[in-house]
């Protein structure tokens, strides 16, 4: 496994970080522990949850319980850390609007939703914390004042940004240099792959130069730039959390990154993310595993490195969706 210093804290995390949306489901909670097993084996240190992870509608699938009556990721990869916690960066966020109405970024909101994550995680410090999403109702300097004051408490470490566009970003610096803050966002967490572009128009340049870092989540796109076999998974792709399936577009590129990886005599999963570990200001790619089989798998890539003239025809692939 390789480690990357995280944006401007000094800490090494793991190239290859574990993230755990459909923990609950994909793996069900009775095998996550060996998931969590395998990547700790291999070296990751790096594990990404969230608030509204494993028990909301959108990780639903047949067969399985309703979100009612799942656990939330952040209590099953809690209990699977359990006496290893000292030994990884543990991530969470808060923010997401989509089932609470009252949820966003306010001071109300994030100080409740750190505590509860505090209990579920059974830790008492989160090491990175997240605004899951930006929130048009909440002025961005109310959240970093908030973020701020449990620094200060001890109860997170450092303060990061989900899905938030360059400018915001960009802002948020601005305020924390302006109010004197004791910790600046430090990440920026975007969906980035060799099919999903676009934070390379604004985002990545803007990080690069600021010295943050880009935590990319989706990196396989569903799993399409992992294996072909997952156009016969029953649930692949956004569908996993509602959306669409695969286009013909995504499928043409999967098949031609496949050619190439075999060609190298690599995995697909290997190719996609040693690119996408390539790429200007990107620290960590976050995997969602559902096997320990998988989890191996995907970390071994970070152990994988692409030519010049491989690197530069994998990117010539999708060089149109990053105009």
């Amino acid at each position: 496994m390789k480690y990357s210093v995280l944006g401007p804290t000094g800490i090494r995390v793991s190239q290859i970080c574990l993230g755990s949306a459909t923990f609950g489901v994909a793996p069900v909670a009775r095998d996550t522990d060996a998931v969590v097993g395998a990547a700790l084996e291999a070296g990751v240190n790096f594990f990404d949850t969230a608030n509204v992870y494993g028990n909301t509608p959108i990780f639903d699938r047949p067969g399985h319980p309703p979100a009612s009556e799942r656990e939330s990721a952040e209590e099953i990869l809690g209990r699977a850390l359990e006496g290893r916690r000292d030994d990884v960066v543990l991530a969470t966020k808060s923010g997401e609007r989509r089932w609470d109405p009252d949820a966003g970024l306010s001071r109300r909101h994030v100080v409740e939703q750190v505590e509860r994550s505090l209990r579920r995680l059974r830790t008492d410090h989160i090491d990175v914390y997240y605004g899951h999403f930006p929130d048009p109702r909440t002025p961005l300097e109310q959240t970093l004042a908030a973020y701020d004051d449990l620094i200060r408490q001890g109860k997170i470490r450092y303060a990061a940004l989900s899905n938030h566009p360059a400018w915001q970003m960009t802002e948020a610096l601005w305020i924390a240099d302006d109010r004197r803050l004791v910790s600046a966002p430090v990440a920026a967490q975007v969906m980035y792959s060799l099919l999903d572009r676009r934070a390379e128009r604004e985002l990545a340049p803007a990080c690069e130069h600021f010295g943050l870092s880009i935590v990319p989540y989706a990196p396989l796109h569903g799993g399409l730039l992992a294996s072909l076999s997952v156009l016969d998974r029953e649930v692949a792709g956004d569908e996993r959390y509602g959306g669409p399936g695969f286009s013909e577009e995504e499928i043409a590129v999967a098949r031609e990154v496949d050619r190439l990886a075999r060609a190298w005599g690599l995995g697909m999963q290997q190719v996609s993310l040693a690119w996408l570990l390539s790429r200007p200001a990107v620290a960590s790619v976050i995997v969602g595993a559902e096997t320990p089989d998988e989890m191996r798998a995907n970390a071994a890539a970070a152990d994988v490195e692409l030519t010049s003239e491989q690197l530069d025809a994998v990117t010539a692939l999708t060089d149109h969706l990053a105009a």
